[in-house]
């Protein structure tokens, strides 16, 4: 095919001319440099492509190859651990061969051609298979078993030869009849990022994704195959928390977008995440973990194809039948490059001039979540639940990212500067937040906890949100002024808060709670609300509110968090005390009417 020409370099956007035959969204090479880009609009022989590296010194009338092919990921073993630019360049080999800063031009395989894995074969010959059936198995990590499927690109077809040993992506490991063709397999096939993979049937979204988490489990969950965003402004915890999410949720496979932040977040998790220790086997995370890197100081145009690549490759861990957790962090800086791209298009500018289809770019990305069944003979479940980090400016979330993302999201963890400030961590505000899944996770809680779990927190949601309310009035005139019932409100939600919402991610223990022990905690301190609320209901004069409060069974409800998991049965004690400490109270109060 004849090469095109460039007429126009803005930035990252170069126009090309004599484009016959391209197509939206095709990988073309630009200059002799041949730089990676992608076009994203056509008009009759001229393209406007989206250059994913940078393009000072291009100028016009250099050329334009198109590949005729979508821009697509490489899905194979050796994604596990990897460390990926926003296009699916490996970090790792390209600081091997240029240096710490990727230069322009430079041609690496995703994944490694040279490295022997050894296939171990699941099908036999003269067996008939279909898209989505496990051909065979690789140990990818001590973790991970790498299922090789049937492509979707292949409907049905009958296996001719299936190899046994070690061998690399490319080689051929099984041969399939399908109709009158006979076709090759390897272990390694590509996939178009912006075109979501394949499935049988999407699933109601009625399992909670465990986070360990006690604000998340028991006041807002996230259903496996659900979405999350996590609003806030600078410093709020966006990315801590998704660290814990990563760390503790139970997923299989964890896949971290750095979607054009700061160089040195990008940096703690690179040196973090190989150290961390997956809790539940003892392994190194990274050995579950897939990472794309793309840090604000990258061309931009590679930042709004990184939150594609990586849901592709989180799909398609989807399809082998795992449970994947993605989290973009943060699509803000996404949005910001298609601002900048649609700028330079000369596009008609939406609100705060992001394009007038922000909110439909989010939700086709959002909307690739989902628990499904998987296409395959064995009609295994999988789910991938999808949490995004949105940094409004300022806080601001009412500024058109958060609301188009608010739209299609159905959990909303609002982070807040001020409980951050104040250094109550997970700083998520439970009077903002809200779970659009809560009533379909309920079920599955109270089979797991009985139906104790769900009027628990309908309880502690309540005493908190009467809390606000009596906050105003203390501020207008006084403590003094709100009745015994009132300040015991106040007491009660200031022990929620602090002994059961605030959670010390760096405490070995406290880092993680099991639900079983959440319900444990929050029990135990409306078991003490109850107690003393019929003590002050009996409205007796000479009860001492201050004594009441600093009872000693006080002091160990709030360090029932930092209490090892096989060491919950000394809690349930706790109830006794509870009611053996407040009533001492009683009888002292009837002593002094006498």
């Amino acid at each position: 095919m004849e090469a095109g020409r460039i007429i126009k370099v803005s930035g990252p956007l170069v126009i090309a001319d004599n484009m016959a035959g391209a197509r939206m969204y095709d990988l073309v090479r630009v200059s002799k440099a041949r730089l990676m880009g992608e076009i994203i609009e056509l008009h009759g022989e001229q393209a406007s492509i989206q250059v994913y590296e940078e393009t000072g010194g291009l100028g016009p009338g250099e050329p334009v190859y198109n590949t005729g092919t979508p821009l697509s990921v490489e899905l194979g073993p050796g994604l596990i651990e990897g460390i990926f630019d926003g296009v699916q360049r490996p970090l790792n080999i390209i600081h091997k061969q240029v240096g710490d800063y990727i230069t322009r031009g430079v041609e690496v395989f995703s994944l490694d051609r040279e490295r022997k894995w050894l296939f171990e074969p699941r099908v036999k010959v003269g067996e008939q298979v279909q898209t989505g059936d496990i051909l065979g198995t690789v140990q990818e990590s001590t973790l991970v078993e790498h299922r090789i499927m049937l492509p979707p690109t292949i409907a049905s077809g009958k296996i001719l030869e299936i190899r046994s040993g070690e061998f690399t992506i490319t080689e051929v490991i099984c041969r399939v009849e399908v109709g009158q063709e006979v076709v090759e397999l390897t272990m390694m096939h590509r996939w178009p990022i912006r075109q979501g993979r394949p499935y049988r049937q999407k699933l109601g979204p009625h399992i909670p994704m465990i986070t360990g988490q006690r604000i998340i489990d028991t006041l807002f969950p996230i259903a496996k195959g659900g979405t999350a965003c996590i609003p806030g402004p600078f410093g709020s915890g966006k990315t801590v928390t998704q660290h814990q999410l990563a760390k503790w949720a139970d997923a299989e496979i964890v896949v971290y977008i750095g979607c054009g932040e700061r160089g040195n977040e990008m940096t703690d998790v690179l040196m973090e995440f190989p150290e961390l220790e997956d809790p539940k086997t003892g392994e190194p995370l990274m050995k579950r973990t897939v990472l794309i890197a793309n840090t604000s100081n990258m061309p931009v145009a590679a930042r709004e194809a990184s939150i594609y690549t990586g849901i592709t490759i989180a799909e398609y861990f989807r399809d082998m039948g795992y449970s994947v957790a993605l989290m973009a962090d943060s699509t803000s800086r996404w949005a910001e490059a298609l601002r900048e791209m649609s700028g330079r298009l000369e596009e008609m500018p939406g609100e705060e001039g992001y394009p007038a289809y922000l909110g439909t770019r989010l939700a086709d990305f959002y909307e690739r979540a989902g628990r499904t069944v998987c296409l395959g003979s064995d009609s295994r479940e999988a789910a991938l639940t999808v949490v995004g980090a949105v940094s409004p400016p300022g806080g601001d979330l009412s500024e058109p990212v958060s609301q188009a993302t608010l739209r299609v999201a159905k959990v909303f963890w609002g982070l807040d500067a001020s409980l951050a400030y104040r250094r109550h961590f997970p700083a998520i505000n439970w009077l903002l937040s809200y779970s659009l899944y809560m009533e379909d996770v309920t079920p599955y809680f109270e089979q797991l906890l009985g139906e104790r779990w769900s009027e628990r927190r309908r309880e502690a949601m309540r005493i908190l949100q009467e809390e606000a309310e009596l906050e105003e009035i203390v501020r207008l005139v006084g403590i003094d002024a709100l009745s015994p019932r009132e300040r015991l409100i106040l007491e009660i939600a200031k022990s929620i808060r602090e002994d059961f919402l605030h959670q010390n991610a760096m405490h070995e223990i406290d880092t993680y709670t099991p639900v079983e022990k959440q319900l444990l905690m929050l029990d135990l301190i409306l078991s003490y609300y109850q107690e003393a609320l019929k003590l002050v209901e009996k409205d007796d004069i000479g009860l001492d509110l201050e004594r009441l409060f600093s009872l000693p069974v006080r002091e160990q409800i709030a360090r029932a968090k930092y209490v090892p998991e096989e060491q919950l049965a000394g809690l349930e004690a706790l109830y006794g005390k509870i009611k053996e400490q407040v009533a001492s109270l009683s009888g002292e109060g009837e002593e002094e009417d006498a």
